[in-house]
């Protein structure tokens, strides 16, 4: 989001956030709807001049998982706070971030599909309302996939996980560890 043609929103130390486009004072509920339209912005200390934009969209998701029906669970937040300081942290960044990519690109082919046809058909697309009624009737089919996608996502990880001790067993194996079995000790 930190792009040169980013909007730019302040926050001063009262905890107002000030839109520098607009030139007006906004809450937490407007950044939600720049979100929504895909603006790019930046939020920044007004005296530091430190990002903040982590620290409001984590805010903005807060506030989202406490007003309705969250999208984390309690053992899915756990499992995600387990990763952080671990070696494969990064790792796990990356792999969210590409999930929900792919889930928005398969999200917005399906409704640029499901536009086609209904402009094909000479009628109107659907309301917002009737296309999350579609979507929630399609939820088995969803899950089937989604649930598909992980079995493989899990295996790709396990192969992964079976090379890099391949590799590491290849590095490490002329090394005398304390305990280890060498050749020599194993022909005994």
């Amino acid at each position: 989001m930190n792009d040169s043609a980013s909007r730019l929103i302040k926050k001063y130390p009262n905890r107002r956030l000030y839109d520098t486009q607009t030139s007006t004072y906004i809450t937490l509920a407007d950044v939600k709807q720049l979100v929504l339209a895909g603006e790019s912005f930046t939020v920044i200390d007004a005296k530091s001049s430190e990002d903040l934009t982590r620290s409001i969209l984590l805010q903005i998701i807060l506030d989202e998982e406490s007003g309705g029906v969250p999208m984390f669970s309690a053992n899915m937040l756990s499992q995600v706070i387990r990763f952080y300081g671990n070696a494969m942290q990064g790792m796990m960044g990356d792999y969210l971030e590409k999930n929900i990519q792919a889930f928005v690109e398969i999200q917005s082919n399906l409704q640029e599909q499901s536009r086609r046809l209904v402009d094909s058909k000479g009628g109107a697309f659907p309301s917002a309302d009737a296309w999350t009624q579609f979507i929630q009737g399609q939820a088995p089919m969803m899950q089937n996939l989604m649930s598909n996608y992980i079995d493989q996502s899990k295996n790709v990880f396990m192969q992964m996980q079976e090379q890099m001790q391949k590799n590491t067993q290849s590095i490490f194996q002329g090394f005398p560890f304390p305990g280890a079995k060498t050749d020599d000790t194993k022909r005994e």
